[in-house]
């Protein structure tokens, strides 16, 4: 029962968009309505507004962290184990994929992946974090940092742990990460994909309206 409660109430926590709420907050359009429809910092990025981005990102990853750290902090006491920091950690990715609060329509869950392996291993979502940011350097595509950085992931969790229920638990995230990407890769194989900081006029007409 412990399990299931855990589960719910990481899946509700990741259910809070933190793009639709910070974007409401700042008087932009909701990030479903413009650029590439994803409700995470990088489309609220192409609103203009940095602020506003940088916060849905802080908010994305925290809201990951925070579920996962909670019950990596507490199993002993609650006398849950590996299996159960699995499913929490898999329940708050997938919150913020198909919020419950948001018609489930989520985000693609990059910010949120990472606060769930910081809080996993800082170690391990450092090396994730330190992929995204030379692939983005280097390229200026988010997708494709996200891409790799997912790809690179669960390597560095085999490496630096084994195999153990939190690896499958990234296997998956990944994956799921990657299958949400599908459009971008088909966009950056064609060469139509938006670099970083690309401003979008959806977005821009949205907020003079307002």
């Amino acid at each position: 029962m412990t399990t299931i409660l855990l589960a719910i109430a990481a899946y509700l926590i990741g259910s809070i968009s933190f793009a639709v709420v910070v974007s409401k907050v700042y008087g932009l359009s909701d990030p479903r309505t413009y650029g590439s429809g994803n409700p995470g910092a990088t489309n609220v990025l192409r609103s203009g507004n940095k602020g506003a981005a940088i916060w849905t990102l802080v908010g994305d990853a925290f809201k990951g962290w925070l579920a996962v750290w909670l019950t990596v902090r507490y199993a002993s006491e609650l006398g849950i184990g590996d299996n159960t920091i699995a499913l929490v950690a898999l329940a708050v990715f997938i919150g913020h994929l198909w919020p419950v609060f948001f018609r489930f329509e989520g985000g693609k869950g990059v910010a949120t992946a990472l606060g769930v392996l910081l809080a996993l291993n800082v170690w391990l979502g450092l090396a994730t974090l330190a992929t995204w940011l030379v692939v983005a350097y280097a390229f200026r595509y988010s997708s494709l940092a996200a891409l790799l950085a997912a790809v690179f992931a669960p390597f560095y969790y085999g490496l630096l742990f084994g195999i153990e229920p939190q690896l499958f638990a990234v296997l998956v995230m990944c994956g799921l990460l990657v299958w949400r990407h599908a459009k971008n890769i088909g966009n950056l194989m064609a060469g139509k994909e938006s670099r970083i900081g690309s401003k979008s006029k959806g977005a821009a007409a949205g907020a003079k309206k307002k």
